[in-house]
């Protein structure tokens, strides 16, 4: 019954991903279609996803068609420029030479509806999001230090549990992760070699010190067969140097493993431990760093729905993979949600400087972030799978459609041949020189730049698999523990 209730949800979750990610791509090419109807444009085929069609149905004298790679969409409007690499040939497709031309101003606006589109829908997501509100987690809510690694550049600098961080390279940080204003962001982004670092620490006030990162950053050593290390040096993603710090989270339990004293002591998904063995806990550091011992019982308690209780647990070596007591408790990073609500303009702008930021990351020269740390359809619609997850899963989906659709929105207006941007400046060019672009010229250019953007969305697709089966094994290596002898 449990295998059936998971395929179940499985499924449901599946088809409120492709639900989403399709919502998106219609309506910006619903964009193009509407702008291509009032400007008179001949529309040969509206189809979602790109490939041989699946299935397809004329209508008015439009091919309507499901493509067989899901990723992205299209109208076909062979007024516009040659897109037959990429779109393939219509069935009963009008002869270009008997198309009548159409001016530049239409090509431009039939190219930025699409965005504009994809934009308007980002508006709308944000006044849904504002309506029924955003969880925000402690990891961004927060700048008080929860763990520093050993040996790190932050724990050489003196940096501690507890600090609360103020300023990161001489800019107000007010969250720990996320894009604007945030202390990880601020630390990866980085051109700077010696990064500075203002505090506050409860027991001496405000403080400042100067942190070294790491000149390189150290890529995940893999262990294993050729295989694995040949997947992982092609799927795995560029390391990003880090000082090591991370958030103070509340030791919300994320799930307790099968057999597990935490299993036993009857701890669920959601519980927040309070105390252990009559010491307050504040975060996951607090809990993993105990001193637990093996075989002794250690009284614990723990919030569960504004309530709380007292168990006993009594950790232990797992029996497979084993090498330290545990408790069996997979935590919960992103620790206590909280609802708030964000204004959708405040969220549009927000989004927009995010993606603005992350441009100009990619390309600068300096900076840790490259192009293999972006995603494509497959990478956005794992998140999108992940996200439903969560309790307030819907609502983490919503706010992150804003994020994406302005992102659409911005990424197609790039002025590379292909996207919207790149049709807006031809025709630009176009209007200018009061000529227009040779026929063949475009065709070349634009089969270039679409075996380009092929190669880059199988270089991110790498990725984004390389993330969902990690080193190329799909199932992680794990500590087990085993039913206990009665």
């Amino acid at each position: 019954m449990e295998v059936l209730i998971s395929i179940l949800r499985f499924i449901g979750v599946l088809f409120l991903v492709i639900m989403m990610f399709n919502i998106m791509i219609v309506v910006h090419e619903w964009g193009h279609f509407l702008a291509g109807r009032w400007r008179g444009l001949h529309i040969d085929r509206f189809q979602i996803w790109f490939g041989k069609p699946i299935w397809k149905k004329t209508y008015n004298g439009v091919q309507y068609g499901l493509g067989s790679i899901p990723a992205g969409g299209f109208v076909s409007l062979p007024q516009m420029a040659p897109m037959e690499s990429i779109e393939g040939k219509v069935d009963g497709e009008t002869p270009k030479k008997q198309l009548p031309p159409i001016t530049p101003l239409d090509k431009i606006i039939v190219a930025f509806a699409g965005p504009l589109f994809s934009f308007l829908l980002a508006v709308v997501f944000a006044v849904i999001v504002w309506v029924v509100k955003k969880p925000v987690t402690e990891s961004v809510g927060t700048t008080t230090i929860g763990h520093v690694e050993a040996e790190s550049p932050a724990e050489r600098a003196g940096l501690k549990p507890g600090d609360l961080i103020t300023f990161v390279d001489g800019q107000k940080v007010e969250r720990f992760q996320g894009m604007e204003s945030s202390i990880m962001w601020t630390i990866i982004s980085s051109t700077n070699q010696n990064i500075e670092v203002d505090f506050v620490r409860p027991d001496a006030g405000e403080m400042s010190v100067i942190v070294e990162r790491p000149a390189e950053a150290t890529p995940k050593k893999v262990e294993g067969s050729w295989f694995r290390q040949a997947w992982n040096y092609v799927s795995a993603r560029p390391a990003l140097r880090t000082i090591g710090i991370y958030p103070q989270i509340s030791p919300v339990v994320g799930r307790v493993m099968d057999n597990s004293p935490a299993k036993i002591a009857g701890l669920h998904t959601g519980d927040i431990i309070k105390t252990i063995d009559g010491t307050g806990v504040v975060s996951t550091g607090d809990v993993r760093n105990f001193n637990w011992e093996v075989g002794k019982t250690f009284p614990l308690t723990y919030l569960r729905k504004d309530k709380i209780y007292e168990t006993e647990i009594t950790p232990r070596v797992p029996e497979v993979g084993g090498t330290k007591a545990l408790i069996g408790v997979e935590w919960d990073m992103d620790g206590i949600r909280t609802l708030v609500r964000e204004n959708p303009v405040t969220q549009v702008l927000n989004s927009v400087k995010s993606i603005v930021k992350t441009l100009q990351a990619v390309f600068s020269p300096k900076s840790d972030v490259k192009a293999g740390h972006l995603s494509g359809p497959v990478g956005i619609m794992g998140l999108y799978y992940d996200l439903f997850q969560h309790t307030d899963g819907w609502r983490l989906a919503l706010w992150f459609s804003v994020l994406l659709n302005v992102n659409l929105a911005i990424l197609n207006l790039m002025p590379f041949p292909v996207l919207d941007g790149g049709h807006i400046v031809m025709s630009t060019v176009e209007w200018v020189s009061r000529r227009p672009i040779p026929f063949k010229f475009l065709e070349i250019v634009q089969t270039a730049f679409v075996l380009l953007l092929l190669g880059f969305m199988a270089f991110v697709t790498l990725k984004d698999v390389g993330d969902r089966i990690p080193n190329g094994d799909p199932i992680a290596e794990t500590a087990k523990f085993l039913p206990l002898e009665k």
